[in-house]
């Protein structure tokens, strides 16, 4: 994993004390804010001008949303990873964001520690959700994608694939990864990148829905 020093972060919300709050204790714990933004459409524009390692968007802002904020970030060709830190729980919100390409999602309730590391292991290459939302998101898609997917079906995956595929689906980050099967981070890293072409998406928790719904996790 990178020098946390070097981890810069891009906040994305509309609150000027709870910006001001998360700015404080990102930089605390030695990460580098370069950056805020309070709404979505200013939060997309310096994305694209500072390209931070992680971008922490919130949902409900004025004019653009972070839903769509989200999905024109990842338009990039090298996209900043997106934690959502917001306070809905609903399964829509969670979905969509995982939908437009988010790399984690977060409840603003959380833990000071659990948002510091959530912001690590987003730009690690994790996969950082609230336990409050991730069991009933995995839940719901595996209730949803019962009938429809089986797990031969996941396209041209290795087993080895197949067995990093379901620890990235149980929030595993690279390093994590890589300890449990004896891996360099690199070639776990490079592993991922072949899953995610692969199946088609952009991001780790894209790819933990798919595995969801072949029922591999």
């Amino acid at each position: 994993m990178e020098d946390e020093a070097e981890i810069s972060v891009l906040l994305v919300e509309d609150h000027a004390l709870f910006r001001q709050g998360l700015r404080e204790l990102l930089e605390t714990a030695g990460l580098t804010v370069i950056g805020e933004a309070a709404d979505g459409a200013n939060g997309v524009r310096l994305a694209r001008e500072l390209r931070p390692d992680v971008v922490v968007m919130d949902l409900r802002m004025p004019g653009m949303d972070g839903i769509d904020a989200t999905t024109e970030i990842m338009k990039a060709e090298s996209p900043a990873a997106v934690l959502v830190l917001t306070v809905s729980t609903m399964d829509d919100d969670v979905l969509d964001a995982i939908a437009a390409g988010a790399a984690g999602y977060l409840l603003k309730d959380a833990e000071a520690d659990e948002i510091v590391a959530a912001v690590r292991g987003a730009s690690a290459g994790g996969a950082p959700l609230s336990p409050e939302v991730a069991a009933p998101l995995l839940k719901r898609v595996r209730e949803q994608g019962a009938a429809v997917q089986d797990p031969a079906e996941l396209p041209e995956l290795s087993a080895r694939e197949t067995e990093i595929l379901r620890l990235v689906a149980h929030g595993r980050d690279n390093t994590e990864i890589a300890q449990e099967l004896y891996l360099s981070p690199s070639t776990v890293k490079n592993h991922v990148s072949s899953i995610l072409d692969k199946l088609g998406v952009e991001s780790r928790v894209q790819a933990a829905v798919r595995a969801a719904r072949a029922g591999i996790v």
